[in-house]
Protein backbone atom coordinates (compact mmCIF):
# COMPACT_ATOMS: atom_id res chain seq x y z
CA UNK A 1 0.00 0.00 0.00
CA UNK A 2 1.27 3.57 -1.07
CA UNK A 3 1.83 6.10 1.61
CA UNK A 4 -0.90 8.01 0.07
CA UNK A 5 -3.40 5.24 0.62
CA UNK A 6 -2.46 5.15 4.68
CA UNK A 7 -5.35 8.17 4.72
CA UNK A 8 -7.76 8.72 7.31
CA UNK A 9 -11.13 9.23 7.79
CA UNK A 10 -12.82 10.87 11.00
CA UNK A 11 -14.09 7.10 11.43
CA UNK A 12 -16.96 6.67 14.54
CA UNK A 13 -16.58 5.49 18.09
CA UNK A 14 -15.01 2.35 18.42
CA UNK A 15 -16.97 -0.63 18.20
CA UNK A 16 -14.39 -2.98 17.84
CA UNK A 17 -11.23 -3.31 19.38
CA UNK A 18 -7.43 -2.24 19.34
CA UNK A 19 -3.97 -2.42 21.11
CA UNK A 20 -1.15 -0.31 20.68
CA UNK A 21 2.52 -1.64 21.73
CA UNK A 22 5.38 1.00 21.83
CA UNK A 23 6.80 3.93 19.57
CA UNK A 24 9.39 4.30 16.96
CA UNK A 25 10.57 5.12 12.72
CA UNK A 26 13.11 4.71 11.22
CA UNK A 27 15.36 2.08 8.85
CA UNK A 28 18.98 1.64 8.58
CA UNK A 29 21.43 -1.39 9.23
CA UNK A 30 20.17 -3.96 11.07
CA UNK A 31 20.80 -7.21 13.71
CA UNK A 32 18.57 -9.68 15.00
CA UNK A 33 18.90 -11.73 18.41
CA UNK A 34 19.98 -15.03 17.62
CA UNK A 35 17.12 -17.68 17.74
CA UNK A 36 14.81 -14.82 18.97
CA UNK A 37 11.94 -16.43 17.03
CA UNK A 38 12.26 -19.53 18.60
CA UNK A 39 12.03 -18.33 21.96
CA UNK A 40 8.59 -16.07 21.79
CA UNK A 41 6.74 -17.91 18.79
CA UNK A 42 3.67 -19.48 19.63
CA UNK A 43 3.36 -18.53 23.04
CA UNK A 44 1.07 -17.29 25.05
CA UNK A 45 1.45 -16.76 28.99
CA UNK A 46 -0.98 -16.64 31.90
CA UNK A 47 -5.05 -16.13 31.68
CA UNK A 48 -6.31 -14.48 28.94
CA UNK A 49 -6.99 -10.93 30.13
CA UNK A 50 -9.11 -9.64 27.38
CA UNK A 51 -9.39 -9.15 23.12
CA UNK A 52 -9.34 -6.02 20.92
CA UNK A 53 -8.55 -5.03 17.55
CA UNK A 54 -5.15 -3.17 18.14
CA UNK A 55 -2.59 -3.49 21.11
CA UNK A 56 -0.73 -0.40 21.67
CA UNK A 57 2.08 -0.38 23.96
CA UNK A 58 2.83 2.76 25.84
CA UNK A 59 0.93 6.34 26.00
CA UNK A 60 3.11 8.79 25.01
CA UNK A 61 2.69 11.01 21.63
CA UNK A 62 2.77 8.07 19.52
CA UNK A 63 1.06 5.90 21.08
CA UNK A 64 -1.69 7.68 21.94
CA UNK A 65 -1.98 8.87 18.45
CA UNK A 66 -2.13 5.82 16.90
CA UNK A 67 -4.79 4.51 19.45
CA UNK A 68 -6.80 7.95 18.68
CA UNK A 69 -6.40 7.16 15.07
CA UNK A 70 -7.41 3.13 15.62
CA UNK A 71 -10.52 4.48 17.51
CA UNK A 72 -11.49 6.85 14.75
CA UNK A 73 -11.23 4.43 12.58
CA UNK A 74 -13.84 2.26 14.52
CA UNK A 75 -11.14 -0.32 15.75
CA UNK A 76 -11.70 -1.59 19.19
CA UNK A 77 -8.17 -0.18 21.35
CA UNK A 78 -6.61 -1.15 24.35
CA UNK A 79 -3.18 1.33 25.36
CA UNK A 80 -1.58 -0.67 27.76
CA UNK A 81 1.40 1.43 29.79
CA UNK A 82 4.38 0.48 32.14
CA UNK A 83 4.27 3.55 34.22
CA UNK A 84 1.88 4.94 37.07
CA UNK A 85 1.28 8.13 34.56
CA UNK A 86 0.28 8.42 31.33
CA UNK A 87 2.07 11.05 28.57
CA UNK A 88 5.53 9.60 28.58
CA UNK A 89 8.65 11.33 27.35
CA UNK A 90 6.13 13.57 25.53
CA UNK A 91 4.73 15.30 29.00
CA UNK A 92 7.99 16.09 30.01
CA UNK A 93 9.36 17.26 27.01
CA UNK A 94 8.53 21.06 24.89
CA UNK A 95 6.37 19.36 22.72
CA UNK A 96 7.88 20.91 19.40
CA UNK A 97 7.08 19.03 16.34
CA UNK A 98 8.23 19.31 13.10
CA UNK A 99 5.90 18.43 10.42
CA UNK A 100 6.54 20.44 7.01
CA UNK A 101 3.64 21.77 5.35
CA UNK A 102 0.89 21.52 8.26
CA UNK A 103 -1.98 23.94 8.17
CA UNK A 104 -0.76 25.81 11.11
CA UNK A 105 2.39 26.95 9.44
CA UNK A 106 0.64 27.37 5.58
CA UNK A 107 -1.98 29.45 7.36
CA UNK A 108 1.34 31.31 9.09
CA UNK A 109 2.27 32.27 5.85
CA UNK A 110 5.33 29.95 5.91
CA UNK A 111 6.56 29.72 2.11
CA UNK A 112 6.47 25.80 2.72
CA UNK A 113 5.89 23.19 -0.59
CA UNK A 114 5.98 19.99 -0.60
CA UNK A 115 9.08 20.23 -3.16
CA UNK A 116 11.35 22.06 -0.66
CA UNK A 117 10.24 19.70 2.32
CA UNK A 118 11.40 16.73 0.20
CA UNK A 119 14.63 18.44 -1.03
CA UNK A 120 15.30 19.61 2.78
CA UNK A 121 14.76 15.94 4.47
CA UNK A 122 17.16 14.46 1.59
CA UNK A 123 19.52 16.50 2.70
CA UNK A 124 19.77 16.12 6.16
CA UNK A 125 19.25 12.48 6.08
CA UNK A 126 20.46 11.60 2.87
CA UNK A 127 20.16 7.96 1.81
CA UNK A 128 20.57 5.76 4.78
CA UNK A 129 16.85 6.17 5.30
CA UNK A 130 14.80 4.89 2.50
CA UNK A 131 13.19 7.55 0.14
CA UNK A 132 9.69 5.62 0.75
CA UNK A 133 9.86 6.40 5.06
CA UNK A 134 10.66 9.86 4.06
CA UNK A 135 7.76 10.57 1.76
CA UNK A 136 5.33 8.71 3.97
CA UNK A 137 6.21 10.63 7.03
CA UNK A 138 5.95 13.63 4.72
CA UNK A 139 2.81 13.06 3.28
CA UNK A 140 1.17 11.45 6.40
CA UNK A 141 2.25 14.20 8.96
CA UNK A 142 -0.23 17.30 7.56
CA UNK A 143 -2.99 14.41 7.26
CA UNK A 144 -2.51 13.81 11.36
CA UNK A 145 -2.20 17.17 12.55
CA UNK A 146 -5.50 17.87 11.46
CA UNK A 147 -6.99 14.52 12.40
CA UNK A 148 -5.75 15.08 15.75
CA UNK A 149 -7.06 18.64 15.86
CA UNK A 150 -10.42 17.27 14.84
CA UNK A 151 -10.51 14.70 17.24
CA UNK A 152 -9.13 15.99 20.32
CA UNK A 153 -9.20 19.44 22.20
CA UNK A 154 -5.70 19.55 20.79
CA UNK A 155 -4.84 23.22 18.99
CA UNK A 156 -1.11 24.17 17.86
CA UNK A 157 1.10 27.30 17.35
CA UNK A 158 3.89 28.10 14.79
CA UNK A 159 7.00 28.30 16.61
CA UNK A 160 7.82 31.49 14.20
CA UNK A 161 11.43 31.97 13.96
CA UNK A 162 12.75 28.60 15.24
CA UNK A 163 15.02 27.64 12.71
CA UNK A 164 15.11 24.50 10.76
CA UNK A 165 18.76 23.34 12.02
CA UNK A 166 20.40 23.36 9.17
CA UNK A 167 18.61 26.17 6.91
CA UNK A 168 21.59 26.83 4.64
CA UNK A 169 20.82 23.29 3.06
CA UNK A 170 18.23 22.80 -0.18
CA UNK A 171 14.56 23.26 0.89
CA UNK A 172 15.89 24.76 4.64
CA UNK A 173 13.75 27.18 5.80
CA UNK A 174 15.31 29.72 8.09
CA UNK A 175 11.90 31.01 10.07
CA UNK A 176 11.28 27.30 10.51
CA UNK A 177 8.18 24.69 10.32
CA UNK A 178 8.47 23.93 14.10
CA UNK A 179 4.98 24.04 16.46
CA UNK A 180 3.92 23.55 19.37
CA UNK A 181 0.50 23.28 21.11
CA UNK A 182 -1.80 25.52 22.53
CA UNK A 183 -2.33 26.19 26.20
CA UNK A 184 -4.99 23.28 27.68
CA UNK A 185 -7.30 23.88 30.76
CA UNK A 186 -6.52 20.74 32.82
CA UNK A 187 -9.82 20.56 34.07
CA UNK A 188 -11.12 18.27 31.21
CA UNK A 189 -9.17 15.61 31.99
CA UNK A 190 -10.63 15.21 35.91
CA UNK A 191 -9.41 13.28 38.17
CA UNK A 192 -6.92 11.60 35.86
CA UNK A 193 -5.22 14.98 35.20
CA UNK A 194 -3.31 13.88 38.66
CA UNK A 195 -1.89 10.78 36.43
CA UNK A 196 -0.06 12.81 33.85
CA UNK A 197 3.58 12.16 33.64
CA UNK A 198 5.20 15.97 35.40
CA UNK A 199 7.26 18.23 33.45
CA UNK A 200 10.91 17.59 33.00
CA UNK A 201 11.45 21.65 33.83
CA UNK A 202 8.10 22.65 35.81
CA UNK A 203 6.84 26.44 33.99
CA UNK A 204 7.69 29.11 37.32
CA UNK A 205 4.32 29.28 39.27
CA UNK A 206 1.88 32.04 38.29
CA UNK A 207 2.73 31.94 34.81
CA UNK A 208 1.59 30.25 31.31
CA UNK A 209 4.59 30.20 29.44
CA UNK A 210 5.17 28.34 26.11
CA UNK A 211 7.91 26.70 24.35
CA UNK A 212 8.80 29.79 22.52
CA UNK A 213 8.85 32.25 25.27
CA UNK A 214 11.76 30.61 26.95
CA UNK A 215 14.12 32.52 23.99
CA UNK A 216 12.82 36.18 25.19
CA UNK A 217 12.74 34.69 29.32
CA UNK A 218 15.94 33.86 28.90
CA UNK A 219 16.72 37.77 28.33
CA UNK A 220 14.35 39.33 30.05
CA UNK A 221 16.89 41.31 31.77
CA UNK A 222 18.57 42.73 28.62
CA UNK A 223 15.98 43.04 26.09
CA UNK A 224 12.59 45.12 26.05
CA UNK A 225 10.88 42.04 23.88
CA UNK A 226 12.03 39.78 26.85
CA UNK A 227 10.88 41.91 29.66
CA UNK A 228 7.03 42.12 27.34
CA UNK A 229 7.33 38.36 26.77
CA UNK A 230 7.77 37.32 30.76
CA UNK A 231 4.93 39.98 31.37
CA UNK A 232 2.45 38.27 29.12
CA UNK A 233 3.43 35.66 30.93
CA UNK A 234 2.44 36.18 34.06
CA UNK A 235 -0.65 37.76 32.54
CA UNK A 236 -1.62 34.32 31.13
CA UNK A 237 -1.07 32.62 34.42
CA UNK A 238 -3.12 35.72 36.13
CA UNK A 239 -6.15 35.17 33.78
CA UNK A 240 -5.97 31.11 34.13
CA UNK A 241 -6.54 31.42 37.99
CA UNK A 242 -9.11 34.23 37.79
CA UNK A 243 -11.20 31.44 35.65
CA UNK A 244 -10.39 28.98 37.77
CA UNK A 245 -8.30 27.09 35.35
CA UNK A 246 -5.28 24.86 35.44
CA UNK A 247 -3.24 25.95 32.08
CA UNK A 248 -0.89 23.70 30.77
CA UNK A 249 0.99 23.94 27.61
CA UNK A 250 4.84 22.62 26.04
CA UNK A 251 4.59 17.96 26.31
CA UNK A 252 1.93 19.01 29.55
CA UNK A 253 -0.75 20.28 26.54
CA UNK A 254 0.30 17.43 23.83
CA UNK A 255 -0.61 14.34 26.32
CA UNK A 256 -3.01 15.80 28.17
CA UNK A 257 -5.37 16.59 24.75
CA UNK A 258 -4.23 13.21 23.36
CA UNK A 259 -5.59 11.61 26.63
CA UNK A 260 -8.63 13.98 26.48
CA UNK A 261 -9.33 12.50 22.93
CA UNK A 262 -8.72 8.89 24.04
CA UNK A 263 -11.20 9.54 27.06
CA UNK A 264 -13.94 10.77 24.21
CA UNK A 265 -13.19 7.94 22.42
CA UNK A 266 -13.53 5.48 24.99
CA UNK A 267 -10.26 4.11 24.93
CA UNK A 268 -9.07 2.31 27.81
CA UNK A 269 -5.75 3.01 29.18
CA UNK A 270 -4.14 0.67 31.44
CA UNK A 271 -1.27 2.15 33.68
CA UNK A 272 1.22 0.16 35.99
CA UNK A 273 0.67 -2.42 33.30
CA UNK A 274 4.31 -3.58 31.84
CA UNK A 275 5.06 -5.18 27.85
CA UNK A 276 6.08 -9.08 29.15
CA UNK A 277 6.54 -9.82 25.38
CA UNK A 278 4.31 -10.19 22.26
CA UNK A 279 1.90 -13.35 21.49
CA UNK A 280 2.81 -14.92 18.39
CA UNK A 281 0.71 -17.20 16.24
CA UNK A 282 2.18 -18.92 12.79
CA UNK A 283 4.89 -15.98 12.31
CA UNK A 284 2.37 -13.80 13.07
CA UNK A 285 1.55 -11.21 16.06
CA UNK A 286 -1.51 -11.89 18.04
CA UNK A 287 -0.82 -10.08 21.46
CA UNK A 288 0.63 -8.85 24.34
CA UNK A 289 1.24 -10.63 27.28
CA UNK A 290 1.10 -7.91 29.92
CA UNK A 291 1.60 -7.66 34.18
CA UNK A 292 -1.38 -5.94 35.17
CA UNK A 293 -2.08 -5.83 39.49
CA UNK A 294 0.83 -8.16 39.69
CA UNK A 295 -0.03 -11.26 37.64
CA UNK A 296 0.82 -11.96 34.06
CA UNK A 297 -1.95 -12.50 31.41
CA UNK A 298 -2.54 -12.49 27.47
CA UNK A 299 -4.46 -9.19 26.10
CA UNK A 300 -5.10 -10.79 22.02
CA UNK A 301 -5.05 -8.34 19.29
CA UNK A 302 -6.97 -9.24 16.31
CA UNK A 303 -6.07 -6.36 14.05
CA UNK A 304 -2.80 -5.77 14.97
CA UNK A 305 0.65 -4.77 17.85
CA UNK A 306 1.88 -1.24 17.44
CA UNK A 307 4.60 -0.81 19.77
CA UNK A 308 5.34 2.76 21.00
CA UNK A 309 6.81 2.43 24.26
CA UNK A 310 10.15 4.44 23.96
CA UNK A 311 13.46 4.04 23.90
CA UNK A 312 16.18 2.12 26.08
CA UNK A 313 17.81 5.31 27.17
CA UNK A 314 17.55 4.12 30.91
CA UNK A 315 18.86 -0.02 30.33
CA UNK A 316 22.12 0.20 31.06
CA UNK A 317 22.79 -3.09 29.94
CA UNK A 318 21.62 -2.41 26.56
CA UNK A 319 23.21 1.07 26.77
CA UNK A 320 26.64 -0.69 27.63
CA UNK A 321 26.12 -2.51 24.75
CA UNK A 322 25.26 -0.33 21.80
CA UNK A 323 26.75 2.96 22.81
CA UNK A 324 30.18 4.49 22.92
CA UNK A 325 31.56 5.15 25.93
CA UNK A 326 30.89 6.95 28.51
CA UNK A 327 27.81 6.58 28.17
CA UNK A 328 25.20 6.92 31.54
CA UNK A 329 21.40 6.56 32.10
CA UNK A 330 21.72 9.60 34.56
CA UNK A 331 22.57 11.82 31.91
CA UNK A 332 19.12 11.03 30.10
CA UNK A 333 15.79 13.27 30.86
CA UNK A 334 13.53 10.85 28.48
CA UNK A 335 10.90 8.79 31.26
CA UNK A 336 12.30 6.58 33.76
CA UNK A 337 10.07 3.60 32.38
CA UNK A 338 11.99 3.65 29.08
CA UNK A 339 13.90 0.80 29.32
CA UNK A 340 13.88 -0.90 25.77
CA UNK A 341 10.96 -3.46 26.65
CA UNK A 342 8.85 -2.82 23.58
CA UNK A 343 12.48 -3.09 21.37
CA UNK A 344 13.56 -6.30 22.98
CA UNK A 345 10.44 -7.74 22.40
CA UNK A 346 10.17 -6.61 18.95
CA UNK A 347 13.59 -8.64 18.43
CA UNK A 348 12.71 -11.93 20.04
CA UNK A 349 9.97 -11.11 17.51
CA UNK A 350 12.32 -11.40 14.72
CA UNK A 351 12.52 -7.62 14.12
CA UNK A 352 15.68 -6.18 12.58
CA UNK A 353 17.39 -3.21 14.62
CA UNK A 354 19.00 -0.20 13.40
CA UNK A 355 20.09 3.15 14.43
CA UNK A 356 21.09 1.19 18.42
CA UNK A 357 24.25 3.45 18.41
CA UNK A 358 22.87 6.81 18.13
CA UNK A 359 20.47 8.91 20.36
CA UNK A 360 18.62 12.65 20.58
CA UNK A 361 22.05 14.05 22.03
CA UNK A 362 22.22 17.35 23.48
CA UNK A 363 25.18 18.39 25.78
CA UNK A 364 23.88 18.07 29.55
CA UNK A 365 25.33 19.21 32.63
CA UNK A 366 25.03 16.55 35.49
CA UNK A 367 23.29 18.71 37.92
CA UNK A 368 22.46 16.75 41.13
CA UNK A 369 19.08 14.86 40.74
CA UNK A 370 18.63 15.36 37.42
CA UNK A 371 20.41 16.43 33.82
CA UNK A 372 20.16 19.88 33.03
CA UNK A 373 19.47 19.43 28.54
CA UNK A 374 21.37 22.64 27.55
CA UNK A 375 19.69 25.10 24.89
CA UNK A 376 20.04 28.87 25.10
CA UNK A 377 23.03 28.64 28.12
CA UNK A 378 26.10 27.62 25.43
CA UNK A 379 24.40 29.45 22.47
CA UNK A 380 23.90 32.76 24.39
CA UNK A 381 27.28 35.59 23.66
CA UNK A 382 29.73 35.47 26.45
CA UNK A 383 29.99 31.64 26.57
CA UNK A 384 32.66 29.10 25.22
CA UNK A 385 33.29 25.28 25.24
CA UNK A 386 36.25 23.85 26.06
CA UNK A 387 37.85 20.16 26.06
CA UNK A 388 39.90 18.37 28.37
CA UNK A 389 43.08 20.12 26.95
CA UNK A 390 41.55 23.72 27.95
CA UNK A 391 40.62 23.92 23.95
CA UNK A 392 37.64 25.45 21.43
CA UNK A 393 36.68 21.94 19.26
CA UNK A 394 33.23 23.27 17.88
CA UNK A 395 30.62 25.53 17.08
CA UNK A 396 28.63 25.55 20.58
CA UNK A 397 25.46 27.51 18.44
CA UNK A 398 25.34 24.18 16.51
CA UNK A 399 22.25 21.48 16.95
CA UNK A 400 22.86 19.62 19.95
CA UNK A 401 22.97 16.69 18.19
CA UNK A 402 26.00 17.49 16.31
CA UNK A 403 27.62 18.88 19.62
CA UNK A 404 27.50 15.66 21.03
CA UNK A 405 28.27 13.58 17.88
CA UNK A 406 31.87 15.76 18.02
CA UNK A 407 32.36 14.83 21.26
CA UNK A 408 32.19 11.26 20.25
CA UNK A 409 34.02 11.38 17.83
CA UNK A 410 36.91 13.39 18.55
CA UNK A 411 36.69 11.27 22.37
CA UNK A 412 37.21 8.64 19.99
CA UNK A 413 40.82 9.82 19.53
CA UNK A 414 42.20 10.13 23.08
CA UNK A 415 39.63 8.82 26.01
CA UNK A 416 38.72 11.25 28.22
CA UNK A 417 39.91 14.15 25.77
CA UNK A 418 36.17 15.72 25.14
CA UNK A 419 33.95 13.80 27.77
CA UNK A 420 33.96 15.73 29.90
CA UNK A 421 33.96 19.16 27.95
CA UNK A 422 33.51 22.07 29.80
CA UNK A 423 31.02 25.34 29.14
CA UNK A 424 32.55 28.35 30.18
CA UNK A 425 31.44 32.04 30.94
CA UNK A 426 31.80 35.22 32.98
CA UNK A 427 30.00 37.57 35.16
CA UNK A 428 29.30 39.59 32.58
CA UNK A 429 26.99 37.06 31.45
CA UNK A 430 25.74 35.69 34.70
CA UNK A 431 24.54 39.58 35.21
CA UNK A 432 22.42 39.31 31.85
CA UNK A 433 20.85 35.67 31.14
CA UNK A 434 19.01 33.32 32.75
CA UNK A 435 20.55 30.28 33.52
CA UNK A 436 18.58 27.34 33.63
CA UNK A 437 15.98 28.77 36.22
CA UNK A 438 18.77 30.78 37.91
CA UNK A 439 18.10 34.40 37.86
CA UNK A 440 20.53 36.78 36.29
CA UNK A 441 22.80 37.77 39.37
CA UNK A 442 21.51 35.32 41.49
CA UNK A 443 24.66 32.66 42.83
CA UNK A 444 24.06 29.13 42.07
CA UNK A 445 23.18 26.32 44.34
CA UNK A 446 25.68 24.66 46.43
CA UNK A 447 24.65 21.54 45.61
CA UNK A 448 25.96 22.22 41.63
CA UNK A 449 29.36 22.88 43.03
CA UNK A 450 29.36 19.71 45.98
CA UNK A 451 28.12 17.49 42.78
CA UNK A 452 31.39 19.12 40.84
CA UNK A 453 28.81 20.35 38.35
CA UNK A 454 29.77 24.28 38.76
CA UNK A 455 33.12 25.71 39.24
CA UNK A 456 34.11 29.46 39.85
CA UNK A 457 37.34 30.94 40.14
CA UNK A 458 38.12 34.87 40.10
CA UNK A 459 41.25 34.35 37.26
CA UNK A 460 41.71 32.08 34.09
CA UNK A 461 44.12 30.13 35.76
CA UNK A 462 42.55 29.23 38.65
CA UNK A 463 39.52 28.14 36.83
CA UNK A 464 41.92 25.98 34.31
CA UNK A 465 43.06 23.85 37.58
CA UNK A 466 39.53 23.48 38.99
CA UNK A 467 38.81 21.93 36.06
CA UNK A 468 41.73 20.41 35.08
CA UNK A 469 42.65 21.62 31.63
CA UNK A 470 46.39 23.64 30.88
CA UNK A 471 46.55 27.02 32.36
CA UNK A 472 48.74 28.64 29.35
CA UNK A 473 46.66 26.58 26.90
CA UNK A 474 42.96 28.03 28.25
CA UNK A 475 44.68 31.40 28.25
CA UNK A 476 45.03 30.79 24.38
CA UNK A 477 42.17 29.43 24.07
CA UNK A 478 40.31 32.40 25.65
CA UNK A 479 42.31 35.16 24.11
CA UNK A 480 41.76 34.33 20.43
CA UNK A 481 37.89 33.77 21.31
CA UNK A 482 38.01 37.25 22.67
CA UNK A 483 39.44 38.46 20.13
CA UNK A 484 37.37 36.89 17.18
CA UNK A 485 34.56 37.68 20.09
CA UNK A 486 35.07 41.51 19.48
CA UNK A 487 35.26 41.10 15.54
CA UNK A 488 31.98 39.46 15.32
CA UNK A 489 33.67 36.71 12.86
CA UNK A 490 34.13 33.17 14.11
CA UNK A 491 36.52 31.87 11.96
CA UNK A 492 37.84 28.65 13.87
CA UNK A 493 33.92 27.23 13.94
CA UNK A 494 31.77 29.46 11.80
CA UNK A 495 29.41 30.28 15.05
CA UNK A 496 26.69 32.92 14.16
CA UNK A 497 27.07 31.89 10.15
CA UNK A 498 23.44 30.19 9.87
CA UNK A 499 20.13 31.73 11.55
CA UNK A 500 20.01 28.53 13.20
CA UNK A 501 22.83 29.92 15.52
CA UNK A 502 21.03 33.02 16.15
CA UNK A 503 17.61 31.49 17.55
CA UNK A 504 18.77 31.66 21.35
CA UNK A 505 21.17 34.84 21.14
CA UNK A 506 20.92 38.18 22.55
CA UNK A 507 19.84 40.71 19.31
CA UNK A 508 21.73 43.46 21.45
CA UNK A 509 24.84 42.29 20.86
CA UNK A 510 26.79 43.28 18.21
CA UNK A 511 28.11 42.75 15.47
CA UNK A 512 27.21 38.82 16.71
CA UNK A 513 25.11 38.25 18.58
CA UNK A 514 26.37 35.10 18.94
CA UNK A 515 29.75 36.26 19.89
CA UNK A 516 30.98 38.22 22.98
CA UNK A 517 34.11 38.07 25.33
CA UNK A 518 34.41 36.23 27.98
CA UNK A 519 36.46 38.94 30.81
CA UNK A 520 34.44 40.02 34.00
CA UNK A 521 35.82 38.06 36.91
CA UNK A 522 34.12 35.57 38.10
CA UNK A 523 34.39 32.83 36.01
CA UNK A 524 32.32 29.81 36.12
CA UNK A 525 32.73 26.22 34.36
CA UNK A 526 29.85 23.93 33.79
CA UNK A 527 30.52 20.17 33.16
CA UNK A 528 29.40 19.21 30.07
CA UNK A 529 28.82 15.31 29.11
CA UNK A 530 26.64 13.90 26.64
CA UNK A 531 22.90 13.73 27.45
CA UNK A 532 20.26 13.03 25.75
CA UNK A 533 16.23 13.23 25.09
CA UNK A 534 15.94 9.77 24.44
CA UNK A 535 17.53 6.94 22.31
CA UNK A 536 16.62 6.55 18.36
CA UNK A 537 17.42 3.15 17.59
CA UNK A 538 15.00 0.53 17.41
CA UNK A 539 13.11 -1.71 15.39
CA UNK A 540 13.18 -1.58 11.92
CA UNK A 541 9.95 -0.72 10.25
CA UNK A 542 8.95 0.79 6.29
CA UNK A 543 6.68 2.90 4.87
CA UNK A 544 3.64 1.64 6.59
CA UNK A 545 5.14 1.03 10.35
CA UNK A 546 5.52 -2.20 9.62
CA UNK A 547 8.27 -4.30 11.60
CA UNK A 548 10.38 -6.04 9.69
CA UNK A 549 13.00 -8.72 9.95
CA UNK A 550 16.86 -8.55 8.57
CA UNK A 551 15.75 -9.61 5.39
CA UNK A 552 13.33 -6.58 4.47
CA UNK A 553 10.18 -9.38 5.37
CA UNK A 554 6.97 -8.19 6.87
CA UNK A 555 6.45 -9.54 10.72
CA UNK A 556 2.44 -9.70 10.44
CA UNK A 557 0.90 -8.14 12.79
CA UNK A 558 3.51 -6.14 14.39
CA UNK A 559 3.94 -2.17 14.13
CA UNK A 560 6.38 0.22 15.97
CA UNK A 561 6.69 4.09 15.92
CA UNK A 562 8.45 6.33 17.76
CA UNK A 563 11.93 5.51 19.97
CA UNK A 564 10.96 2.19 19.90
CA UNK A 565 11.83 2.46 16.44
CA UNK A 566 14.67 3.51 14.25
CA UNK A 567 13.95 7.55 13.52
CA UNK A 568 13.14 8.39 10.02
CA UNK A 569 15.82 11.32 10.99
CA UNK A 570 18.41 8.68 10.35
CA UNK A 571 21.50 10.30 12.16
CA UNK A 572 20.38 14.05 12.34
CA UNK A 573 18.11 16.10 13.14
CA UNK A 574 16.18 18.09 10.97
CA UNK A 575 14.66 20.57 13.50
CA UNK A 576 12.91 21.72 16.50
CA UNK A 577 10.11 18.62 17.37
CA UNK A 578 11.98 15.84 14.89
CA UNK A 579 11.29 13.43 17.72
CA UNK A 580 7.67 14.15 18.34
CA UNK A 581 6.55 14.96 14.43
CA UNK A 582 7.74 11.60 13.31
CA UNK A 583 6.19 9.67 16.44
CA UNK A 584 2.91 11.12 15.84
CA UNK A 585 3.04 10.55 12.32
CA UNK A 586 4.10 7.48 12.49
CA UNK A 587 1.63 6.18 14.57
CA UNK A 588 -1.06 7.42 12.63
CA UNK A 589 0.34 5.69 9.37
CA UNK A 590 0.33 2.11 11.59
CA UNK A 591 -3.71 2.73 12.88
CA UNK A 592 -4.70 3.89 9.56
CA UNK A 593 -2.84 0.87 8.00
CA UNK A 594 -4.17 -1.63 9.99
CA UNK A 595 -7.57 -0.65 9.60
CA UNK A 596 -6.96 -0.39 5.93
CA UNK A 597 -5.62 -3.92 5.53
Amino acid sequence: MSASASRTSPGTLPSRRTVLAGTGAGVLAATVLPAAAARAADAQVGAPLSEYDVVVVGSGASGMTAALTAARRALSVLVVEKAPTFGGSAARSGAGIWLPNNSVILGAGVPDTPQKAAAYLAAVVGSEVPADRQAAFLANGPRMLDFVTANSPLRFRFMEGYSDYYPNLPGGLPNGRSIEPDQIDGNILGAELARLNPAYMPVPAGMVVFSQDYKWLNLAAVNAKGLAVSTECLARGTKAALLGQKPLTMGQALAAGLRAGLMRAGVPVWLNSPLVDLVQEGGAVAGVVVEKEGVQGTVRARRGVIVGSGGFEHNAEMRAQYHQQPIGTQWSVGAKENTGDGIRAGQRAGAALALMEDAWWGPSIPLPGEPYFCLAERTLPGGLIVNGNGARFVNEAAPYSDVVHVMYEKDRGAVGSHIPAWLIVDQNYRNKYLFKDILPTIVFPDSWYEAGAAKKAWTWDALAGQIGVPAAALRTTLSRFNTQAWNGTDSDFHRGDTAYDHYYTDPGVTPNSCLAPVWAPPFYAFKIVPGDLGTKGGIVTDARARALRADGSVIRGLYAAGNASAAVMGHSYAGAGSTIGPAMTFGYVAANDIADS
